[in-house]
């Protein structure tokens, strides 16, 4: 658990950093957020963390807490203060406090509250992460999910009937029965002729830093990426299948609603992928 949070212009202990109860973050969700992971005491993918998050602030109208050097000056400091080598940084922008109503003032002061974790270490460039199971639910989010917000209770409601469910994540189905992304993650399958899919970027998911990385990749491995929907029986009937997220990274998939994947162990696509990450990121133990 992070010890030093920053809320607002202090660091402060973490069982005693709070906001006001009339921040629009709470009461409407109105608030944007990112989770960037730290690897060796590095931030992976940090640009295009904050890439996104000027992109949700400005399609929500929120102006940035500050400057965006500061805020990573701030960033490194939480990191430091916490003594993280592996985990995560988790930061959150608020539309700010005012009084509760539903419209909004465009003059409002942001709230910024950042705070950062610890995780196991990680393993190296040679082994991908163990295999999870995964199930699906539909879809039932609202229909800008390409902006970064707080507002997660469908995607909290997924996740834990996967776990109900004896799985790692929950694959969302839209209405027209493909696969958009997973809970808190997104998702691919690699099909016979060893070509990746995933679904294209637009209204109806996030576009992932980790998904940018593996695209981009992907084209210096010479990887096909086919950025189209795919059913859950396409699913089911893959060679492999991957997560990507910012906490995972690559995270290789044996089962789909109980059907086996390939072979349930093969994932020399993924594996590909994982390991270029790993290298381009120069991530050591």
């Amino acid at each position: 658990m992070s010890r030093i949070a920053y809320v607002n212009g202090h660091y402060c202990p973490h069982n005693r950093a709070a906001i006001h109860i009339e921040d629009r973050g709470y009461q409407f969700a109105d608030a944007v957020y990112e989770v960037c992971g730290i690897r060796g005491g590095k931030m992976l993918d940090e640009e295009a963390h904050l890439n996104r998050l000027d992109w949700s602030l400005g399609e929500l109208q929120i102006p940035w807490p500050m400057a965006r050097r500061a805020l990573q000056v701030i960033m490194r400091e939480v990191i430091r203060r916490n003594h993280i080598r592996h985990g995560m940084i988790y930061l959150q922008v608020s539309r700010g406090q005012a009084r509760r109503t539903h419209a909004f003032s465009k003059h409002m002061t942001p709230s910024l509250v950042i705070t950062a974790t610890s995780t196991s270490r990680p393993q190296n460039a040679q082994t991908l992460p163990q295999a999870v199971s995964v199930i699906t639910r539909p879809d039932i989010r609202w229909q800008r999910v390409d902006i970064k917000t707080v507002a997660l209770l469908p995607n909290s409601l997924a996740r834990h009937a996967a776990q109900e469910a004896g799985a790692r994540e929950a694959w969302l189905i839209d209405g027209e029965g493909k696969v958009t992304e997973g809970s808190s993650s997104n998702a691919w399958i690699v099909d016979q002729q060893n070509r990746v899919h995933t679904h294209p970027i637009n209204g109806r998911i996030l576009n992932g830093t980790v998904r940018q990385a593996l695209i981009r990749l992907a084209q210096k491995e010479g990887i096909e990426i086919i950025e189209s929907p795919f059913t859950p029986e396409e699913a089911y009937n893959a060679k492999e299948a991957f997560l990507t997220s910012s906490n995972a990274l690559v995270q290789p998939i044996d089962q789909i609603d109980g059907h086996k994947i390939g072979n349930g162990s093969q994932s020399e696509v993924s594996q590909q992928l994982w390991r270029a990450y790993y290298i381009e990121n120069q991530i050591a133990p």
